[in-house]
């Protein structure tokens, strides 16, 4: 065991939170140390989410020391402290069973010391604890050491680790990918050879880690990880059909490493845009032609590409707003502009892409620009594109049915008829009148025109 005299920086805004909570623990003759990621990040000098502690006590004994407790995992001796600003999770020292189904342990048993409790937990990143009354760093496990060498390598036999739960080879990926850190040697060749536990692993758990891994700034570490260790073929085999399919004279990269680079090529922390941006390409594995010298063209790959999308997305048990979303962004962003689009055309495309689609499509072309490997920035066309949007919200123009200013309720008053398909028909050709022009889109002007489109169906 290393003790290392250190004193973490933690922020203004819950230190006195956190020393509260830890004082508690000791005035009742327990120990409380901060422990896990939390840990880690402050060495790393990252922000912190979530504040996790370890604890002799007994869930039992936590939560007569404090008001607000919520037995968020009691079964496994977690619970939450609620306080003004946040909530702690708090867990008793514990030693796990044995793990039967790549999952959880069998069972649980509470023990007594900080060293067992850490020599349970997954990588020795995430192993450290904290003394924040003395501001001393407990390292049982060369946690320290592995941080300053920048590398992921298991507590203990990886084989071992990774054998009780099969998520953790994912997870060992994502902070790969989160730190920029590289996968030890002996690490990395265990996810190979206990991949049979990462197979049974639930699709929620992988999605929420994929997802995890879109908030890193190159998501494409841990992708590669996952190429190489054989966990993406269990969970994206589709995306891998793309290596070694070249593309054309304007793409560097074959389609699974442009796939990954147009990824890396969002900005922020938007996961699904990044999402979107790694399978944008994947039609084109099953579109590809061979024309002229090795030269690829790929028709309809968009359209193909977003169908494939949603059955992976599907798989893996996105939601359908989350599905809705990345393939609308990768059936459209094949869109071609040119200067002779009326404004009509204009706003019947934003219609089409849908007002809160519009930016991140742009960044989607964007990244799909920069992850050729020869060009950056926006073509003049798009950011032309750009400015017209720009003067089409400026003008308030109407997009959607919703837009108009008349409703279904008075084209049902106005015309004395039920509820049924004539009224979204009615409304929908008036609004491609006011996509025409936009003056047209008041209610005498508009009710003139439901009238003539009524009399035409009754006839």
């Amino acid at each position: 065991m290393k003790i290392l005299d250190k004193k973490l920086k933690i922020p203004e805004s819950v230190k006195n939170e956190i020393t509260e909570i830890v004082n508690k623990f000791n005035s009742k003759g327990y120990e409380c140390y901060m422990v896990g990621g939390s840990v880690r990040d402050l060495v790393l000098g990252h922000d912190v989410l979530d504040y996790d502690f370890a604890t002799n006590a007994l869930p039992e004994d936590v939560t007569k020391l404090f008001r607000r407790v919520v037995p968020t995992g009691i079964k496994h001796g977690t619970v939450s402290v609620l306080t003004k600003q946040r909530q702690y999770e708090i867990t008793t020292y514990r030693s796990d069973g044995k793990y039967i189904d790549g999952r959880r342990p069998e069972e649980v048993t509470f023990s007594k010391t900080l060293e067992e409790d850490i020599n349970r937990r997954d990588f020795t990143i995430n192993g450290l604890a904290y003394d924040i009354k003395n501001e001393k760093i407990i390292d049982y496990i060369d946690g320290l050491l592995d941080i300053d060498k920048r590398i992921i390598r298991t507590i203990g036999n990886p084989i071992h680790r990774f054998s009780e739960d099969g998520l953790r080879p994912y997870r060992a990926c994502r902070f790969a990918a989160k730190l920029y850190f590289s996968i030890e040697k002996e690490t990395l060749a265990a996810i190979s050879e206990t991949i049979d536990i990462a197979k049974i692993v639930s699709a929620e758990r992988i999605r929420d880690e994929l997802l995890k891994l879109m908030d890193a700034e190159k998501p494409s570490i841990g992708l590669e990880y996952m190429r190489e260790s054989g966990l993406l073929q269990l969970i994206l085999p589709e995306f891998l059909d793309g290596i070694n399919i070249t593309q054309n004279k304007y793409h560097v990269y074959d389609i699974y490493y442009h796939g990954l680079y147009s990824c890396d090529s969002i900005p922020g922390s938007d996961r699904i845009v990044k999402f979107a941006a790694l399978l944008h390409d994947i039609g084109k594995t099953v579109t590809r032609r061979e024309v002229v010298d090795g030269e690829n063209t790929f028709y309809n790959h968009e359209v193909i590409g977003a169908k494939m999308t949603r059955r992976i997305m599907k798989r893996l048990k996105f939601s359908n707003e989350e599905i809705a979303k990345v393939t609308n962004l990768i059936v459209n962003h094949m869109f071609h502009y040119v200067d002779e689009w009326t404004d009509g055309a204009v706003r019947r495309f934003m219609r089409k892409v849908g007002m809160e689609n519009l930016n991140d499509l742009i960044l989607l072309r964007l990244a799909d620009r920069r992850g050729n490997g020869q060009r950056d920035g926006l073509p003049a066309p798009i950011l032309e594109l750009q400015k017209r949007i720009d003067k089409v919200i400026e003008e308030d123009s109407a997009l959607t049915v919703k837009d108009l200013d008349v409703d279904g309720h008075v084209i049902m008053n106005e015309f004395n008829i039920m509820p049924g398909p004539v009224i979204g028909k009615i409304l929908n050709e008036l609004l491609e009148m006011v996509l025409d022009d936009p003056e047209t889109n008041k209610r005498e002007i508009l009710l003139t025109k439901a009238r003539e489109i009524f009399d035409n169906i009754k006839e």
